[in-house]
């Protein structure tokens, strides 16, 4: 039996990111907070894990990610380019 692996081919809009700003980056991280844990001794060593996500906490970090798509696209139009993917 030959086995068969699909392989998704990911093209990455750095054309994007060169509009995504601090404020994009900060509203992600407070979105997942409450998937970070700190280790009983956190208050000494610093340290902590991440909890896995739920499969709600992926439909939404989906949705996030495409509204955070259409934003930077609006951004890159606005100052002039056509959003068009790069080659």
């Amino acid at each position: 039996m030959v086995e068969r692996h699909i392989v998704w081919l990911m093209k990455l809009r750095l054309d994007l990111l060169e509009h995504l700003t601090a404020a994009d980056v900060l509203q992600e991280a407070a979105a997942n907070q409450h998937r970070y844990k700190a280790e009983p001794t956190f208050s000494k060593t610093g340290r902590g894990h991440l909890s896995p996500r739920s499969i709600k906490d992926s439909a939404k970090e989906a949705e996030r990610s495409q509204a955070l798509t259409r934003k930077l696209t609006a951004r890159l139009k606005k100052n002039g380019k056509n959003g068009a993917h790069p080659s």
